[in-house]
């Protein structure tokens, strides 16, 4: 057998939340290139529809599962869907998230706090709990994959309740991966400044300029460096690795781009 093959994963079925666009999307579609089938699930529907399309003309099936994952009766039918829909599950990513608004913690809230941890921890940590007994019984085995972010692990002003909510994620890794061992492996990934549209929307030269300056890799990331390292960590080729966090920022070491402290 070739080293190749350990990165198949034919017959294999994962759910990949906020699917419809930008990292999301690059994971679904690199999981399909590798024989997986694939729900496709977001808010929008036009969105997931475009990517359960290039799923299909890659020769894998994909199920479309339209699913906000803040509101819990969703999380649930979603996984019931799945299990209903292909009668087993591989594989999760967790990659719906996001910061909101970024600016001085002496301008932020508690609510606001509550509001990105819930987005970006609690509903990952739900979907993994509903998910791992059915990856259990219906394959024997799974992979949990977190969506994380250079924001959990280096100290920066602007980014409080953003980089709160990341690192929780990632001490919910390590735990999780401790606690579904060894039949569920859990691992993350550590993105850094990433191409995406909502990037796109917030970006001007200057910025772009900036981050690039203090990314030792002197450039951007785009989506598909992500749908990599996922796909290695969904696949057998990672079948030794839990409770990691991978990093795929270019080599950050400081915070990507210099962000005003709090004003007293």
């Amino acid at each position: 057998m070739s080293i190749l093959d350990r990165f198949r994963l034919d017959g294999q079925v994962a759910i990949v939340t906020g699917s419809g666009r930008g990292i999301g999307a690059a994971i679904a579609l690199a999981l399909a290139d590798a024989g997986a089938d694939i729900v496709v699930t977001a808010r929008t529907i036009e969105d997931i529809e475009q990517t359960a399309a290039q799923i299909r003309q890659r020769g894998s099936r994909a199920l479309v599962v339209a699913c906000d994952v803040l509101d819990e009766q969703q999380r649930q039918s979603l996984v019931d869907k799945t299990i209903e829909h292909f009668g087993r599950l591989d594989i999760l990513v967790n990659n719906v998230g996001g910061s909101g608004a970024i600016k001085p913690t002496l301008s932020s809230s508690a609510a606001e706090l509550e509001n990105c941890f819930k987005l970006n921890t609690a509903t990952a940590f739900d979907l993994s709990r509903i998910s791992a007994p059915h990856m259990v019984n219906t394959s024997g085995q799974g992979s949990i994959i977190n969506i994380s972010s250079v924001a959990g692990q280096l100290a920066q002003p602007g980014f409080i309740s953003y980089g709160i909510a990341k690192a929780a994620l990632n001490f919910m890794t390590l735990n999780l991966a401790q606690d579904f061992a060894p039949k569920v492996r859990v691992n993350a990934i550590s993105v850094g400044s990433t191409l995406t549209e909502a990037l796109k929307g917030v970006m001007n030269d200057e910025m772009e300029q900036a981050i690039v300056k203090r990314t030792p890799m002197n450039r951007l990331g785009q989506p598909e460096d992500v749908a990599a390292c996922a796909l290695f960590l969904a696949s057998p080729a990672a079948g030794y690795i839990t409770g990691e966090i991978f990093g795929v920022n270019g080599g950050l070491t400081d915070a990507p781009m210099p962000m005003p402290r709090s004003s007293f």
